[in-house]
């Protein structure tokens, strides 16, 4: 009977040290909606400052303003600065989703065919802006971690010029001056 008793008053004991501590306890829900609400303001706000740059490209604000969205859920999907996307999108296709290079390279972010093989399905369309952005986010977010930060050497086998250094300096230039 005293051993029950013990053993009960400890129980009680315990959960008199551990209710607390629950019931205090902020519910991960909670964490992760305000997450997310600051991370929607602060895409907002990104977008807001990047709309009259971007409108020397695309006139129409609507159209700007959904690849400012899906541009920036993209490269911090990818771990990589927006500001940056924008400034490689400028010089690889100054905005043209349907744009394609002399060595095939397609869309916005200018992704070479043999990346759906690699990364997609046969049915991607690289000139859709939605998939050329997951692409070359991805592609570039490889590379800087094949590169272990080191945006020039990134950029540089984005670009498949590794080894120069013409390539990330001038999409680093257009990044300092037009979209930081």
């Amino acid at each position: 009977m005293v051993a029950r008793l013990t053993s009960a008053l400890a129980l009680a004991a315990l959960c008199l040290v551990v209710a607390p501590a629950v019931s205090t306890a902020e519910p991960p829900l909670r964490s992760t909606l305000d997450g997310a609400a600051y991370q929607d303001t602060a895409m907002r706000q990104w977008a807001a400052r990047m709309h009259a740059p971007l409108s020397r490209f695309i006139s129409d604000a609507g159209q700007r303003d959904a690849l400012l969205t899906r541009l920036y859920q993209e490269a911090r999907l990818a771990g990589l600065p927006p500001s940056l996307i924008l400034a490689l999108i400028e010089v690889e296709s100054a905005f043209r989703p349907d744009a394609v290079s002399s060595a095939g390279a397609t869309g916005l972010m200018q992704i070479m065919p043999f990346w759906v093989a690699e990364l997609g399905l046969p049915i991607d369309d690289l000139t859709d802006p939605h998939r050329n952005l997951r692409y070359g986010c991805t592609i570039l977010a490889h590379y800087l971690a094949v590169e272990s930060g080191d945006f020039t050497r990134a950029l540089a086998r984005y670009n498949g010029s590794l080894g120069n250094t013409w390539y990330p300096e001038r999409v680093l230039r257009v990044w300092q001056s037009a979209w930081r």
